[in-house]
């Protein structure tokens, strides 16, 4: 899927102004973010600034003094086709289908509190031979939280979406069909220019019915999180009585600390962000790592105005087995699509380059273009997959060299609200999957409509 967020600001540009209104400066809406909690609306209490788009009525309804509610929605319509998914593995086949997601949303403030509530339809056809906890769950709650102001200090209590940072180890699971979301409470802290978040968390699982997602009660998540200008800093705490290393399943504790650095000069833009975790797996001592860089610079000037990119992801492997010490890097909850649209592979025991071109064709046309190779950082560890699923055992190859991909993405913003868009992928097999196992060359063609405000 080429994420829609390529055009966050579905509202951000400038607005057509009626022609009573033409001498006043047009109003600029809130980007729009996947949680949808963290818009700001409240200047459309300005009657004037309601009437300058036809959504403007519904994303400030007034109540009475101090008292408005914001309302919204998404509907996102999206196919997959695959053609020897997991490179042709027997419980892998080949599937063609839809997901259909629609997520309405309702944010009353009433002085200094809040109530959220967006509720869920989650839908998947075609899925052979059954679709997962990912691809649907009916009829649910996706977030439903209170929250007070209290200057400098807001506290939020219910189910909500977590993004942190580039959601190298919490993110909101957005490109799959099923969204995640946690149960807990979370304290932001303003101090001068930083921001801290406190967060006490369960994942929610989602079931296969309506109304019948439920915490967790083998996870959980706490920690806190803080971020300045061009700075994170954070340590997150993580609980998983069932998790599964090496064929064993046991409990798991782990900490991670992080620091990211993040910003613009001119024309070029970086982000690097470095974890180590430690804790322990029942009688095992954790000690793992990841390392990520991404340094690109646009060419505004230029023909189709292109942004050049370079990424580069070590993550760290186990590096053997029976010594007491488990080096495979967890990446938690990590976003959805995470190398990109086509990712088989995920952030654990991988060395990743992933050069990428992206640019506008004008008409709101935009396009990107990526390559990416993928080695094992230890030969005693596996493969695994974007949940942390191992799904190729080193099974004795000392063979690094996992594939390379190839990837080709489209959007057009058809209107404000209406994105279209496309993606190819190509995935090709390199020594290491022909030694263990099937290795046909996987191709994913993805189509999406996608309608929000």
């Amino acid at each position: 899927m080429l994420r829609i967020l390529v055009a966050a600001g579905l509202l951000a540009g400038t607005v057509s102004v009626p022609a009573s209104a033409q001498q006043r400066e047009a109003w600029q809406a809130p980007t729009l973010s996947i949680t949808r909690y963290d818009e700001d609306w409240s200047d459309l209490a300005d009657t004037e600034k309601r009437a300058q788009h036809w959504t403007g009525p519904l994303k400030h309804i007034p109540l009475g003094d101090d008292r408005w509610i914001t309302t919204g929605i998404e509907l996102r319509a999206r196919s997959e086709n695959y053609q020897n998914n997991l490179w042709g593995a027997a419980d892998a086949p080949d599937d063609s289908y839809l997901w259909l997601r629609v997520l309405p949303y309702a944010d009353l403030h009433v002085g200094k509190v809040r109530v959220f509530v967006q509720p869920i339809l989650a839908y998947a056809v075609g899925l052979s031979p059954a679709a997962g906890p990912i691809d649907q769950t009916r009829a649910d709650l996706l977030q439903g939280f209170g929250e007070v102001d209290l200057g400098p200090v807001s506290l939020r209590a219910g189910r909500q979406m977590l993004s942190l940072g580039t959601e190298r180890l919490v993110g909101t699971r957005y490109g799959p069909n099923v969204p995640l979301a946690f149960d807990g409470a979370r304290a932001d802290i303003a101090i001068g220019r930083a921001k801290i978040s406190l967060l006490n968390m369960q994942p929610v699982q989602p079931g296969p019915g309506s109304f019948d997602d439920a915490t967790s009660k083998t996870k959980a998540l706490w920690g806190a999180y803080a971020t300045l200008p061009e700075l994170d800093l954070y340590y997150l705490g993580y609980r998983n009585r069932l998790a599964r290393f090496g064929g064993l399943t046991k409990r798991e504790v782990r900490h991670s600390v992080g620091l990211r650095s993040h910003g613009v000069r001119g024309d070029w833009h970086w982000n690097v962000e470095g974890v180590a975790q430690f804790g322990r797996f029942e009688e095992q001592r954790i000690a793992a790592w990841t390392l990520g860089t991404e340094v690109g610079r646009s060419f505004p000037t230029a023909l189709f105005a292109p942004d050049v990119t370079l990424r580069v992801n070590v993550v760290s492997g186990d590096g053997k087995g029976g010594d007491g010490k488990l080096g495979t890097f967890n990446a938690l909850f990590p976003k959805g699509k995470y190398f990109g649209e086509l990712s088989p592979v995920g952030p654990a025991n991988i060395v990743s380059v992933n050069p990428r071109v992206s640019g506008a064709l004008g008409a709101g046309i935009s396009f990107s273009l990526a390559a990416m190779a993928y080695w094992r950082y230890s030969i005693a560890d596996g493969v695994y997959d974007i949940p942390g699923n191992l799904i190729r055992e080193a099974s004795g190859s000392k063979a690094r060299f996992i594939g390379k991909e190839a990837e080709a993405t489209i959007a057009w913003q058809a209107t404000p609200e209406w994105e279209l868009s496309g993606s190819l992928s190509v995935f090709s097999p390199g020594a290491f999957i022909h030694e263990t196992g099937p290795a046909k060359t996987i191709t994913m063609l993805g189509w999406e409509s996608n309608f929000r405000f």
